[in-house]
């Protein structure tokens, strides 16, 4: 069985988006024409995941820029490079996005002597290459993972990471797709994953499509059924893994890679290659998005606190890697040592 629905597409002259603000009670697909849209929908969260967010930012470039009347490279490749650099204040810590941009502009570079409508038309497959190797990518995610969840096994998951948050499959959920499909009889633990509640709207309904059994649970459940045996594994995903092997990812993940070594419980991370960030030490380092405190205080357009009252809103936290028993990706298991191993990715 293969997935339904698209959460990114390229239909003639435009983007369309499965606005993720809307699920799971409605399924509505906008029309995205500017690159101010663009931007506004990666902030607002119409478009998350890590890798959704660098396909969505390479077509919003082309969006950007396919109506410059630059008259020579020069000038263009400085309206290029502005754009480039407003799409990147959109979310700072998710990696994928700089670096669907920044290899944009580095094919740009290579190009630099042909007509700029060649160019334009350049970055517009450039982006298209990009969705379409996410989609390969996704699914060797899920093929190598799966080979390490044992028949019937509980998978406790954060945060969402399907189809929804890449361009097809996922990562963590590619992997726990990939298990279930290859007959392996697992069952799902779903955080509902707060403030904006991404597992309790998004991969339960990811879940529910594809026909995997689960259970949707309070994200402080979630130490409760490891102290009791009910976990086997933990698969996350990532918005950017340090040179060490520390991980940024939805805030509540670092919690959970605790109580999985306090329990004895293997805790795994999933992501492309594309997330890992060499040019990042370590997790100090990270910038770490603060979003809207209306987020916590709100449920919905519902109020839930008293009036006034102050929210601290990080978007994400990072697990320091010792905490992690390994990186599932396409090129295979990423063991430590970490920043040995992951190095030896790009040499």
């Amino acid at each position: 069985m293969e997935q339904s629905y698209e959460s990114i597409s390229w239909q003639d002259d435009h983007l369309v988006i499965l606005d993720q603000t809307q699920l799971p009670l409605r399924e509505i697909y906008s029309e995205v024409h500017t690159i101010g849209q663009v931007w506004d929908a990666i902030k607002k969260l119409k478009v998350r995941g890590a890798p959704a967010i660098g396909i969505a930012g390479a077509y919003g470039l082309y969006l950007g820029v396919r109506e410059l009347d630059s008259k020579n490279f020069t000038s263009f490749n400085v309206e290029l490079n502005r754009w480039i650099e407003y799409l990147k204040t959109s979310r700072p810590t998710a990696v994928n996005l700089s670096w669907a941009l920044d290899r944009i502009s580095q094919t740009v570079y290579a190009n630099k002597d042909k007509e700029l409508d060649e160019i334009k038309e350049i970055i517009l497959e450039t982006a298209k290459t990009i969705h379409d190797e996410d989609k390969r990518v996704c699914k060797k995610i899920g093929h190598n993972g799966a080979e390490l969840v044992k028949k019937g096994s509980h998978i406790l998951t954060h945060c969402n990471t399907g189809g929804l948050a890449t361009g097809a499959f996922g990562t963590a959920f590619s992997v726990i797709w990939h298990a279930n499909d290859s007959g392996k009889d697992i069952h799902v633990w779903v955080d509902e994953t707060r403030p904006l509640l991404q597992g309790a709207r998004l991969t339960t309904w990811e879940l529910q499509n594809a026909e995997i059994p689960f259970h949707l649970i309070p994200d402080s459940a979630a130490g409760s059924l490891m102290q009791s045996g009910k976990v086997d594994l933990i698969i996350v995903g990532a918005d950017r893994v340090t040179a060490n092997g520390d991980t940024a990812n939805k805030i509540g993940t670092y919690p959970l890679a605790v109580l999985a070594k306090e329990n004895e419980i293997p805790f795994y991370v999933a992501l492309p290659v594309s997330t890992f960030d060499l040019s990042t030490e370590k997790g100090d380092d990270i910038e770490i998005e603060e979003r809207d405190p209306e987020e916590v205080t709100f449920l919905a357009k519902t109020q839930i606190t008293p009036k006034k009252t102050d929210a601290y809103n990080p978007a994400f936290d990072v697990t320091p890697h010792e905490y992690i028993t390994g990186f599932i990706t396409e090129n295979g298991l990423i063991e430590p040592d970490f920043k040995k191993n992951i190095k030896a990715l790009f040499d």
